[in-house]
């Protein structure tokens, strides 16, 4: 049964708790055949939320009897956006040798609104080599986003799309012949269909993992997108098994073999919450440590894409064989987060300068030790870090050109570690960032030479740490370093005074004199905004940022590593915000600077004023 021409009919399919409720929504654009049973509703693409989305399972149809190029076309690209494990509705648009060449995995172009199909222009054309076919080609153009791998990384990718296929009329229908491998949809469906998950990587810290109890056990989150309601847990191993991400591996290495993949029925959870795993490519005499340590990367990987929290994870060879079987508890001493320290306890600077920390009640407490409101004669300060085992303080002077470090718990006056910079409001000295090793981190900002420093411990002497990807007239204006040592996110200023936020990749060599370290490979991570004043990390793979759009106002938001902003919570809106600062424990409250002093986010609806000061942070 048709429709109407230019509209098309899907099968919506809702599960609640494995009862399955079957309903049929109309969906905009297209057109196709209803199925035979079931009650009827037209459901519009704007209505469908991802909240919705979480247990409604979207079907396909094929395509109907004399459809016309376009009609084929539009089919095709809602088929690719339902749930079909294998696109096998979607290959139906296809001629029948283009069926088992397409690859629907080979990546994903995701677009602003959708692609726009057509105009189609000329009339049909006699197919070369067959006797009374035609071809017609058909244009797809769109505003690009972003892009995501084969290997399920997403990458934030503006400009303009521009693509088309070729149909070939088959035995008197219209059908595909000629297109890209891979799917092409817009953000909204994107959202809707894909999930940001992390995979888990040990971070590669080389001779100075020993420097810290755990440092050789740290896992690095990697992000990737998998589809929501296709064995989203077996999806998101199989993504782990597959290695990190190009940007992240030269900093993270896998327990896993190379070519280690699952067999069998997938990743099973079963009614005890433990997860099963059959692995090819892991030899039964494996060695049990390295097995421990690829069970925990499993587990954390699973957890929140997992609609139950695992309890364990047992591994299996190929044959069913047991590998080994570690459980939740076990794999916390091998896990993201092992170097972030004391997050509960949040700080910022009163108005006089002086550091002062925020109680569980919300208000502001004098810190007793040096450089805090009852350090007597400490010098004022304009930015701090607190180390993150809670015992050091680092702070810039008031006129950017000195920076201090002493102790929480005594009355010492705190060392002069760096002098350098421009005396100003604006250059000088960033604000610093401690690492989960220990390090402080400070960029001078001084025009005639900037660059980033590294103070081994926090007294070392002051090593510059080359920053490859910088253009002449850049400079980092803030930066904020991961607890894993791995990565660091930085403001860079350029030229025009406008600043981009940008995530480095901390390299380490080991040499004869000792551990070597860069930053390299520079990439974006909110290119949607035009200007970017504060970041702070706020989870594993997710910063908090003040930004603004090139066509908006200031605003806060959350951007995951990789560049997106899916699945990532809103957060309310507040005027006259210049700074933020959030624990990478996720569930600990944002703290922003405004005009009006500090306020926090104690209960994730309503900011609420602390008091007046500036520059607040937690530990990092």
């Amino acid at each position: 049964m048709r429709a109407e021409r230019g509209r098309r009919v899907w099968r919506v399919q809702r599960w609640r708790r494995g009862a399955a409720l079957l309903a049929v929504g109309l969906v905009a654009t297209g057109c196709a055949a209803l199925p035979g049973s079931g009650p009827v509703q037209r459901v519009e693409t704007t209505q469908r939320t991802e909240n919705d989305s979480q247990g409604v399972r979207v079907w396909a149809v094929p395509p109907e009897e004399d459809d016309s190029p376009t009609q084929i076309v539009r089919g095709f690209l809602e088929a690719i956006t339902s749930d079909d494990p294998e696109f096998g509705t979607a290959k139906q648009y296809l001629t029948p040798a283009r069926r088992d060449q397409w690859d629907p995995f080979g990546g994903t172009a995701v677009l602003a609104n959708g692609p726009q199909v057509g105009p189609v222009s000329g009339d049909p054309e006699p197919a070369e080599g067959a006797d009374g076919e035609q071809t017609q080609r058909v244009p797809l153009s769109g505003t690009r986003l972003a892009a995501v791998n084969e290997a399920h990384v997403y990458t934030p990718r503006s400009g303009d799309y521009e693509a088309s296929f070729q149909l070939r009329r088959v035995d008197g229908q219209w059908r595909i012949d000629g297109l890209p491998d891979g799917l092409v949809m817009g953000d909204a469906d994107f959202r809707r269909i894909y999930r940001s998950v992390n995979t888990f990587y040990y971070a590669d810290l080389k001779a100075e993992s020993g420097r810290v109890e755990h440092g050789g056990d740290v896992l690095v989150a990697d992000p990737v997108f998998v589809r929501r309601r296709i064995e989203p847990v077996t999806e998101a191993v199989t993504a782990l098994l597959d290695g990190p991400s190009e940007w992240l591996d030269p900093v993270v290495s896998s327990a896993f073999p190379a070519g280690a993949r699952i067999v069998g029925d997938g990743a099973e959870i079963d009614d005890s919450q433990s997860l099963t795993l059959r692995l090819a490519g892991v030899p039964a005499d494996w060695p049990p440590g390295r097995c421990r340590e690829m069970a925990a990367q499993v587990l954390h990987t699973v957890q929140d894409v997992a609609s139950v929290d695992v309890a364990e994870a047992r591994l299996l060879t190929e044959s069913g064989g047991r590998l080994c079987t570690v459980t939740g508890a076990d794999a916390e001493s091998r896990a993201p987060g092992l170097l972030d320290g004391d997050t509960g306890r949040p700080y910022f600077l009163d108005a006089e300068g002086r550091l002062v920390s925020v109680t569980d009640e919300g208000t502001a407490r004098p810190v007793q030790g040096v450089l805090g409101a009852a350090g007597g004669e400490n010098p004022a300060l304009r930015s701090v870090a607190v180390s993150r085992d809670g015992r050091s303080v680092a702070g810039v002077g008031p006129d950017g050109t000195q920076v201090y470090v002493g102790s929480l718990a005594s009355g010492e006056a705190p060392d002069v570690v760096y002098t350098g910079g421009t005396p100003g409001e604006d250059v000088g000295l960033s604000s610093p960032s401690w690492d989960g090793l220990g390090d402080l981190w400070v960029a001078d900002r001084a025009a005639s030479e900037p660059r980033l420093l590294r103070l081994n411990g926090g007294h070392g002497e002051p090593v510059a740490v080359p920053v490859h990807g910088l253009r002449p007239g850049q400079r980092i204006d803030s930066l904020r370093m991961a607890a894993d040592g791995v990565r660091i996110a930085m403001l860079i200023g350029g030229p025009d005074g406008e600043r981009s936020l940008q995530l480095g990749r901390v390299e380490r060599t080991d040499g004869p004199d000792g551990v070597v370290v860069e930053v390299s490979d520079l990439r974006p991570v909110a290119p949607q905004l035009a200007d970017v004043a504060a970041v702070s990390w706020a989870g594993n793979s997710r910063l908090v940022v003040v930004g603004r759009p090139a066509d908006g106002v200031e605003q806060l938001m959350y951007v995951k590593t990789d560049g997106s902003t899916a699945n990532t919570p809103s957060v309310p809106g507040l005027n006259d915000a210049t700074g933020v600062a959030a624990a990478e424990d996720e569930s600990q409250p944002l703290l922003a600077e405004t005009a009006g002093g500090v306020a926090w986010l104690s209960d994730g609806s309503q900011w609420k004023k602390i008091d007046g000061g500036s520059a607040p942070v937690y530990p990092g």
